[in-house]
C-alpha cells in the first residue's frame, strides 16, 4: 500500500469542524452560461418573470425555431429565442428619465405616426425602450422608460403604487371644499379614486393644485378634477416613484444613476404586503405641507 505524502499537492486533506467543502462544488461546464428562459424573456423587455412564464405556458415562445413550454427550460446567449414574430436578445438594463414635452404620445409605436415619445429618446441607447406607464399627450413632465420588465411591472402594479406628484393648473379657482374632497375621493365611471394628499400651490389663487397619488388609472387626474366640474388646463408630472425633473430641460432626457437603480429596487422590491395592511393606511388631509411652485422650464 502506498502512502501520499503530506506536501502532495494532490492530496486530500481532512476536513475540519466548520469547513465546507468544495469537492462536490465544481462547475458543471455544461450548465455554463445557460439561462432561465423566463428571466432571458424579462431582460429583453417583454414583462415580469410571472408574465414571462404565462407566455411560455401559452406556446407563444420558441426556441431555435422549436415551440418551448416547458416552465424552468434553460437557454444560452447564443439561443435564438422568438416572441411576437421577432427575435429577442438579453439586453443590458437600460433606464433613461425624460422631461415630456407636450404633443408627444406614449407608445413605442403609433399607427397614425404622430410623435412619440421614442423620438426624443432615440439617441440615447442601442437597446429598445419601453415607457413606465403613460403620460397623455397634453400631459408634461417625469417619463421613465427602461428595458427593465421586472422593475416596470412593479412600478405600475397597483399593490405597490409608485408614488407620483402633478402640478394641475385648472380654469377656475377650487374651493376648499373640493380640494378635501379629492383627497376623501371622487366617484370615477372606472371605480373611486382619491389622492393621497392634495394642496393649493402658493401665490397661485386657487387655480393651480399640487396632488400627490399612488393609483395609475388612464387620465385619472384629470376625470378627478372633471368630477368635481373642473377643467385642467396645464398637467404637470413633477415626481415619479422618486425621481424628479431637476436640472433636466423639457424635451431632455438622461440616464438614471447607478445609485438611483439600486434605490428604485428597493423601494419597490416584491414583497407581499401584511394583511389588512392596505386597509389600515389612511389618506392624509388637504391641509398637509404645501408643495413649492415648480420651476418654469
Amino acid at each position: 500500500m502506498s502512502r501520499v505524502s503530506a506536501s502532495d499537492p494532490e492530496a486530500r486533506k481532512p476536513f475540519r469542524k466548520g469547513e465546507r467543502s468544495n469537492r462536490f462544488a465544481l462547475p458543471n461546464p455544461a450548465n455554463e452560461g445557460l439561462v432561465r428562459l423566463n428571466r432571458y424573456l424579462a431582460q429583453a423587455g417583454v414583462g415580469s418573470r410571472r408574465e414571462a412564464d404565462e407566455l411560455i405556458a401559452s406556446g407563444a415562445v420558441t426556441v431555435n425555431g422549436k415551440v418551448v413550454t416547458e416552465l424552468g427550460t434553460k437557454v444560452r446567449p447564443e439561443d435564438k429565442v422568438h416572441f411576437g414574430g421577432q427575435r429577442l436578445s438579453m439586453e443590458q438594463k437600460r433606464y433613461v428619465l425624460l422631461n415630456k414635452p407636450k404633443d408627444f404620445i406614449t407608445t413605442t409605436d403609433d399607427p397614425q405616426e404622430r410623435r412619440t415619445v421614442m423620438n426624443l429618446v432615440a439617441a440615447a441607447c442601442s437597446e429598445r425602450l419601453y415607457p413606465v406607464g403613460r403620460l397623455d399627450r397634453n400631459t408634461t413632465g417625469v417619463l421613465l422608460l427602461t428595458n427593465d420588465g421586472d422593475l416596470a411591472k412593479r412600478l405600475t402594479h397597483p399593490s405597490h403604487g409608485a408614488e407620483k406628484i402633478y402640478h394641475a393648473t385648472l380654469d377656475k379657482a377650487m374651493t376648499k371644499a373640493d380640494l378635501e374632497q379629492l383627497v376623501k375621493g371622487v366617484h370615477l365611471d372606472d371605480g373611486p379614486a382619491h389622492a393621497v394628499e392634495a394642496s393649493y400651490v402658493e401665490d397661485s389663487g386657487k387655480r393651480e393644485v399640487g396632488l400627490k397619488l399612488h393609483m395609475g388609472r388612464n387620465r385619472v387626474v384629470r376625470r378627478m378634477f372633471e368630477a368635481l366640474g373642473y377643467e385642467v388646463v396645464k398637467l404637470d408630472r413633477v415626481m415619479f416613484a422618486g425621481l424628479t425633473k431637476k436640472e433636466l430641460p423639457r424635451g431632455h432626457w438622461r440616464h438614471l444613476s447607478e445609485k438611483e437603480v439600486t434605490l428604485l429596487a428597493r423601494q419597490h422590491a416584491t414583497v407581499k404586503p401584511r394583511p389588512g395592511a392596505q386597509a389600515a393606511r389612511k389618506p392624509r388631509q388637504a391641509d398637509s405641507p404645501r408643495p413649492r411652485r415648480p420651476r418654469k422650464d
